[in-house]
């Protein structure tokens, strides 16, 4: 990697990191969750991308963000006494519904790049008596997990914010144990996006810009050494969708100048693979 590329790369993930600080904080910011516009809250933006109210009802409410673009825990049909692994955790979200599935002879790993949000989460689960998960610092391209110790990992549209993504399956190769599986929400690309987009940090802290064409995105997958990868397309990004309330929408068609040509360029998609 140049040193040029390099700089590129810390900078980003600086940014993306100030970004979501901000979420967990709760002083605004971006992020993914487009869907529902801003005038919706995290609980009808999660019922918007397939989680039940039984499932929310098991998930600590302060772990609800708004954030996310599927369901990828109902993907992954979890089974008693797995170890799951959360990629960008947040503030736990993903991580309490899967504790839950997974018993307490099971084991979840989240792991975040932004303190913030590792803080939140583990004030979430230590008020909630959630004793079967775990909270880790650190970014997706190096994992802080053992090689070969991980049932099933998990991701809602994180994967599309980093900047070096066969970097990522790598590392997600190298924690699953044999026979292990993949069940990751993320969003990809129909088509490229103009290049006033593609530098937008809006957009990309957004989850449209960093994301890569969907067959792109089933290479990275097959080259890291996954088999049986599949990815399917569940809908349309909100946040390329000129008529939604949400700001970011509305900052990513404002930057490109014709948002009605863009929509239906982003998409939301599920990944799956085994080791």
């Amino acid at each position: 990697m140049s040193k040029t590329q390099a700089a590129h790369e810390k900078d980003t993930k600086r940014l993306v990191r100030e970004a979501y600080g901000q979420v967990a904080q709760g002083q605004g910011g971006g992020g993914c969750g487009c869907g529902c516009g801003a005038e919706a809250g995290p609980r009808d933006l999660a019922r918007s991308l397939g989680y039940s109210e039984e499932e929310l009802n098991v998930i600590p409410e302060e772990a609800n963000l708004g954030l996310g673009c599927g369901n990828p825990t109902a993907l992954a049909t979890l089974h008693e006494g797995e170890v799951v692994l959360d990629l960008g955790s947040g503030a736990g979200f993903d991580c309490f519904l899967a504790s839950d599935e997974v018993g307490p002879n099971g084991r979840v790993i989240g792991v975040d790049m932004t303190p913030e949000m590792v803080d939140k989460a583990r004030v979430n689960a230590e008020r909630n008596g959630i004793r079967n998960v775990e909270f880790r610092l650190g970014e997706i391209e190096n994992l802080p997990v053992a090689d070969n110790s991980v049932d099933v990992v998990i991701s809602n549209c994180v994967i599309n914010l980093s900047p070096d993504k066969r970097g990522t399956f790598r590392e997600i190769y190298r924690v699953l144990k044999p026979g292990g599986r993949i069940a990751i929400s993320d969003i990809a690309l129909r088509r490229e996006l103009p290049a006033a987009i593609r530098k937008s940090i809006e957009a990309y802290v957004g989850c449209v810009a960093g994301a890569v064409l969907i067959d792109d995105y089933q290479r990275v997958v097959e080259e890291s050494g996954l088999q049986e990868v599949h990815l399917t397309v569940k809908g349309s990004s909100g946040c390329l969708d000129p008529r939604s309330n949400d700001p970011i929408a509305g900052s990513v068609a404002e930057d490109s100048g014709d948002g009605d040509a863009l929509e239906g360029s982003a998409v939301s998609v599920y990944v799956e693979g085994r080791k």
